[in-house]
């Protein structure tokens, strides 16, 4: 295969610190993991040794960075090699992939995190750096390992602002020798694409401007800018005694369980009370939400059932009944669901949300990111306040007023619910709140 100009450029560039920002389908780790195997080759021919770890940002990446990458040069070059597969940890938390030469030369895959960038004395190749995550650990522990004289590469397509690829791309000073590629620069340069289909068929144009025009998106990445965020905040009043929905945040350890109240209040959905706690037991969980429950008049609570919540949902269930509460699996499809009713309510001016910086701060974590395959994902980076955990509890009140209060917010009245006194009465025993009468 005949290297491009920019292709070409890259591989002749022997300064030791090298970063490279790419787009989607430009030969990115086809590129560097062809730099390093041409070191490798040529040190062997001279009688020396070459060392190389590349780190991906998981197990399956750091597969194909051998297979479709180190494995497939070697033997295009026609070089004397041997892979294997071995445990990284005594554990097998992760597997190490392996190129060895004849002369000694050794190229590791590895996938990176902390702990599998210590220990190494090598050259360094960092795929895709930009979505490892905890990008900057991964880098105060990896530096030793370059420090005696060896080289780092680094190559990705943007992934917002908030990771150590934006530190390095963008940094003023003159260490680093920064390449910057483009689809428009691939495809001038040669590259076989489409332009205009690519962009239609991929029909986003955020990430049309990340991913293939190397934009640095960090308010296009987060799901709901501070803008959009600030203009839902508004006072918050007493509770008047209509219809809420309920969105539960199960946790345990340093995450916080979360419960939100939203009330439907001629048409907007109003955040009337909040509920976070940290290490509490799944008893006192229960009872924060049958309190809930009691004070509001609930349509419908969903909780999150992932894991650990398949207990909760279990219990709430069994006490105040399938028709009140629902279980939600956070799957991807079940996430980008909620996200997207979420911005539609913001989009629309349809919630109020308090001026609380903590929930504001949650809100804005949830970012819009893309897998190896192209598919959106929403995720949050975890730190000492928790890993969004007010936000979801937010997304799942919310969804849970689509599901269930979407529909009925034209309908129901208070002919439908049970009176105050009545209910209490009838239900009181079983510690059920409000409900709808079915």
């Amino acid at each position: 295969m005949a290297l491009l100009k920019y292709q070409r450029a890259w591989i002749n560039d022997d300064s030791r610190y090298k970063v490279g920002m790419f787009c989607r389908q430009s030969g990115k780790t086809f590129t560097s993991t062809l730099e390093v195997v041409k070191d490798c080759v040529e040190k062997e021919i001279a009688g020396q040794r070459s060392r190389w770890i590349i780190l991906s940002r998981g197990e399956r990446q750091a597969k194909e960075a051998m297979a479709e990458g180190v494995v497939m040069h070697c033997q295009k070059m026609g070089a004397d090699f041997a892979r294997k597969e071995i445990p990284f940890f005594a554990d097998a938390s992760y597997s190490s992939l392996e190129v060895t030469f004849p002369g000694g030369s050794r190229i590791t895959a590895l996938p990176a995190n902390a702990d599998t960038a210590r220990g190494f004395s090598a050259n360094v190749f960092l795929d895709e750096f930009a979505f490892h995550q905890d990008s900057r650990k991964i880098w105060q522990s990896l530096f030793p390992v370059i420090s005696a004289g060896h080289r780092i590469l680094v190559m990705s397509t943007p992934n917002g602002k908030g990771n150590k690829f934006y530190d390095i791309m963008t940094g003023t000073d003159t260490f680093w020798s920064r390449h910057t590629v483009d689809i428009h620069t691939a495809v001038e340069a040669g590259l076989d694409r489409n332009v205009t289909e690519l962009k239609s068929a991929l029909n986003d144009d955020d990430a049309w401007s990340q991913e293939y025009e190397l934009q640095w998106l960090d308010e296009a990445s987060s799901w709901l800018p501070y803008e959009l965020l600030q203009s839902c905040t508004g006072t918050i009043g007493k509770y008047t005694d209509g219809l809420c929905y309920v969105g539960v945040d199960i946790a345990i350890r340093s995450d916080l369980f979360v419960v939100t109240v939203c009330e439907l209040v001629s048409g907007i959905l109003v955040v009337r009370e909040i509920i976070a706690r940290q290490r509490i037991s799944f008893a006192e969980q229960d009872i924060i939400v049958g309190d809930v429950l009691k004070r509001y008049r609930v349509v419908s609570v969903y909780v999150d059932q992932t894991g650990i919540g398949e207990r909760s949902v279990e219990e709430l269930q069994n006490k105040f009944g399938l028709d009140v509460v629902t279980g939600v699996n956070f799957s991807q499809k079940s996430k980008q669901e909620m996200a997207v009713a979420a911005k539609t309510v913001f989009e629309n001016r349809t919630i109020t949300i308090p001026n609380d910086p903590q929930l504001i701060a949650d809100l804005h974590k949830i970012k819009k990111q893309y897998t190896a395959t192209g598919m959106p994902q929403y995720i949050a980076d975890r730190d000492s306040t928790g890993h969004a955990d007010r936000a979801w509890s937010l997304f799942l009140a919310i969804y849970a007023y689509e599901m269930n209060g979407g529909s009925l917010a034209h309908g129901i009245d208070a002919d439908f619910l049970m009176p105050r006194d009545n209910f209490r009465e009838l239900k009181i025993s079983q510690g059920v709140g409000w409900g709808i009468m079915r």
